[in-house]
């Protein structure tokens, strides 16, 4: 660029520009011609000669034409005085950290976060290292070996906080009944929690209910959504959730709610020889695994907005459709191991290593083929689980939320 300020060659000429009346063309240069220009100003005005009040004139017409600002026009001004001239001496650093992670990883994290949820910061490293290892999406190649603390730094990143929102959670609604016993199932998987989540009431009218169950062992998790919690519905719903699961169901907890402690669902469970056992008084720990689900899975993906019953056929295809699958082979969980402290207290520590997919951790079961249901094999389920990427899984699962509210908020506008 040029700068087109050649014919201001005295004081007075630049006061009337300062001023405003006198108009200039002139065009900001780039850095190096700037400072080129700075230089040959104060050399042809002859700025070390001049009194305090005209400098501050020289100091003022430079900061307007320069863009530059006053700290900076005063640094290049001493340096000039020093030197007699006026170099960029930036630089960088001869001592240096290199940047491990560049914006764009920033950036890709928060579309990877967008994409899950914001996981916790092991559930994210996870799915960063099976998008690079397994999946062999290159993008992740410098985030696939990020520590938690370099995970949490990127979230803080200007960068990343220019590309995110976030879902808020919830607070489950506890009710009673059934046989007031904990359920021991020793690492084997079957052994289901149960919860039901409401959807809330509006004007008088009953929003639909989900049936949230999730595996201890494994953490496979099914989400059913049905009109009502009455029998009419209960029971068919039950039995979707109870085939979903790819392993033989052994036992059946629940809170102390009516919906599941009652004659039907009781005779329902007894055919298929599940444990029926429910939360003891005073223990509220007892299912504290599938409402903890019930928040970070439920009210994550669904909200806590009311949606009237008529739409549950609609939001059960996407549960139990869509956003099971994605739960069960594409989001990572932790799974704790107990220690004992030097005190001889029993602890839970949650150690990345044991971080996987719920379908992972199935299959590191030992024999883990004796639990599988008869006429289905690990063969089936693995073309299910890497038939598409965990990015990809959680786009279609955005895609699909979308769609569904966009028809539900649609459907409940009033006709003009």
């Amino acid at each position: 660029m040029k700068l087109h300020t050649q014919r201001l060659q005295t004081l007075d000429e630049i006061r009337a520009f300062l001023d405003g009346a006198s108009p200039l063309d002139f065009t900001v240069p780039s850095r190096p011609e700037a400072y080129g220009w700075i230089e040959s100003s104060l050399c042809q005005l002859g700025y070390l000669r001049l009194g305090k009040a005209d400098k501050g004139i020289v100091r003022d017409y430079l900061i307007k034409v320069s863009g530059f600002s006053r700290a900076q026009i005063t640094r290049l001004i001493a340096q000039y005085r020093r030197t007699g001239r006026v170099r960029d001496h930036r630089g960088r650093p001869a001592n240096a950290f290199q940047r491990r992670y560049l914006p764009q990883d920033a950036v890709l994290l928060a579309e990877l976060d967008a994409l899950h949820g914001t996981l916790s910061g092991p559930a994210t490293r996870k799915l960063c290292e099976r998008a690079f290892h397994v999946f062999s999406d290159q993008r992740f190649v410098r985030l696939a070996r990020i520590s938690n603390g370099g995970l949490y730094n990127l979230r803080h990143s200007t960068t990343y906080r220019r590309q995110r929102t976030h879902y808020d959670k919830t607070r489950p609604t506890p009710v009673a009944i059934g046989e007031r016993r904990k359920p021991f199932p020793d690492g084997r998987p079957g052994f289901l929690r149960v919860d039901s989540v409401h959807q809330g009431d509006l004007d008088g009218i009953k929003g639909l209910y989900h049936l949230n169950a999730v595996d201890e062992a494994t953490q496979m998790q099914c989400v059913v959504s049905v009109e009502r919690i009455s029998e009419r519905f209960l029971i068919p719903a039950l039995n979707q959730l109870l085939d979903s699961f790819p392993f033989v169901i052994l036992g059946f907890h629940s809170d102390n709610g009516s919906e599941y402690i009652n004659h039907r669902v009781a005779q329902l469970l007894e055919k298929l020889r599940i444990d029926f056992t429910k939360s003891r008084a005073r223990q509220t720990n007892d299912n504290a695994l599938v409402e903890s689900k019930n928040g970070s899975v439920v009210r994550k993906h669904l909200g806590y907005a009311h949606i009237p019953g008529r739409f549950a056929a609609r939001v059960n295809a996407f549960s139990s459709g869509v956003l099971t699958p994605y739960l069960n082979f594409h989001r990572p969980c932790l799974f704790p191991e107990a220690v004992v402290d030097a005190k001889g207290k029993r602890r839970k520590r949650y150690p990345y290593a044991n971080l996987m997919t719920p379908y992972e951790k199935l299959k590191s079961l030992p024999e883990a083929e004796q639990y599988l249901k008869p006429g289905i094999s690990f063969k089936q389920l693995d073309e299910i689980a890497y038939a598409i990427s965990d990015n990809e899984a959680a786009r279609l699962l955005n895609q699909a939320r979308t769609e569904l509210f966009q028809y539900i908020n649609t459907a409940q506008q009033p006709a003009a």
